[in-house]
């Protein structure tokens, strides 16, 4: 050290844990998990709490508001709603933009809430998102119970540690790192889901099992055709299985705040976060996932990673499923003739930082990341997968 320097490096751990039920029935007044879940953060205090819901679950579930209301209100000794249950705007495109969130950070104003208040934060990922970025920002953090309505929510997003937020034309450019204080998976609202956001959410369960977890991988390609056919028993499984492969991760990663270059959970996404925007919306996030995987696993078939019977495997468990593999937008060009998909991996590399990382299947259950795209291979898959769909 020289005598300029006058250093003093400051070092600390923090532990954080989360509890995730599984349960049925959340609001029904003989289930005490929600009560339970946060009365050990009362402290024999009597906590504020307010409510949002996502407005297609309050389509879905007419009265689930009075549902909400009458059960925390059972426990008035505990809790007190500071206002009546809130339906906010769901689905993809409630993430783009300031509104949904400034809205939500005024009402929690309006509220009066503090530090130990709670968020009751219900419906699909996208509310969850825009819930959990907004408490994030209020007093620099607020405690959010999520309640995750969807098949992706409950089986990825909405057990993770993240928010974000659409902007500046891409996907979660705007977010923070705010783990939720718990999440209660209620199986009871996969049932209200219409098919193409139950059938998006198998995207996320298929990722992680092609990258981690090869018997995983075998349950979803024989249960393929009775997930497409909303197998309630089958989901479950599913949905936990999935969830807890993406527990592990979080905790097991060594990089839970992601400071590295590589994110495996990930895989799919660079070109997915692209399509969703480039269809300006029409792919939610599940079916844009889908056919990011099927675009990255024929790329890792071609660069050796994959057997051709891996692959096939991979894309008729989609197709069986009732995932799409292809669409429209991949034939989308720029006026030099490129393909616009192909920006998304310039977006993914910035929101990442450092080098491009692309996580790819390495067989199925292991994975391998590799730091550069061979555009002529993404342009063959695209050719491929239209023409494997055309052929079906």
């Amino acid at each position: 050290m020289s005598d300029s320097e006058d250093i003093y490096m400051q070092e600390f751990d923090v532990s954080y844990r989360f509890p995730v039920y599984f349960t049925r029935g959340v609001f029904d007044p003989e289930n005490t998990v929600l009560h339970d879940c946060m009365s050990s953060f009362s402290n024999g205090v009597v906590r504020k709490i307010l409510v949002y819901v996502d407005d297609g679950v309050c389509k879905a579930i007419p009265g689930i508001g009075d549902s909400i209301r009458n059960y925390l209100e059972s426990f008035s000794d505990s809790f007190e709603l500071a206002n009546e249950p809130e339906e906010v705007p769901g689905g993809e495109r409630t993430k783009n933009g300031w509104n949904v969130v400034r809205n939500i950070m005024s009402s929690m104003g309006e509220g009066h809430l503090c530090r130990h208040s709670f968020i009751l934060a219900i419906g699909g990922g996208s509310v969850l998102d825009m819930v959990g970025f907004a408490a994030s920002l209020v007093h620099r953090g607020v405690r959010v119970i999520r309640i995750p309505t969807s098949v992706l929510a409950q089986g990825d997003g909405g057990v993770g540690v993240k928010t974000g937020m659409d902007e500046h034309g891409q996907k979660n450019f705007v977010g923070t790192f705010a783990p939720p204080v718990a999440v209660i998976n209620d199986f009871d609202f996969l049932k209200t889901l219409d098919d193409e956001y139950w059938i998006g959410g198998l995207s996320e369960a298929f990722k992680v099992a092609i990258i981690k977890d090869p018997e995983f991988f075998d349950l979803l390609c024989d249960k393929a055709g009775e997930l497409k056919a909303r197998d309630d028993e089958v989901i479950e499984d599913v949905v936990r299985r999935a969830a807890i492969l993406h527990l592990d991760h979080i905790r097991n990663s060594g990089d839970p705040f992601e400071f590295g270059t590589a994110r495996p959970l990930d895989f799919g996404h660079w070109a997915a976060h692209k399509l969703e925007i480039m269809s300006n919306y029409r792919l939610n996030h599940g079916l844009a996932v889908a056919i990011g995987i099927a675009l990255d696993s024929y790329y890792a078939f071609r660069k050796g990673f994959l057997t051709e019977a891996e692959l096939d495997r991979i894309l008729s468990a989609f197709q069986d499923a009732g995932l799409p593999i292809w669409d429209k937008v991949l034939n989308s060009k720029t006026e030099s003739g490129e393909l616009v998909v192909l920006k998304g991996l310039e977006d993914f590399r910035e929101h990442l930082g450092g080098m491009l990382t692309v996580t790819l299947p390495d067989g199925i259950g292991k994975k391998i990341e590799i730091h550069e795209i061979d555009v002529g291979i993404v342009a063959e898959a695209i050719k491929y997968l239209g023409e494997r769909i055309s052929r079906r």
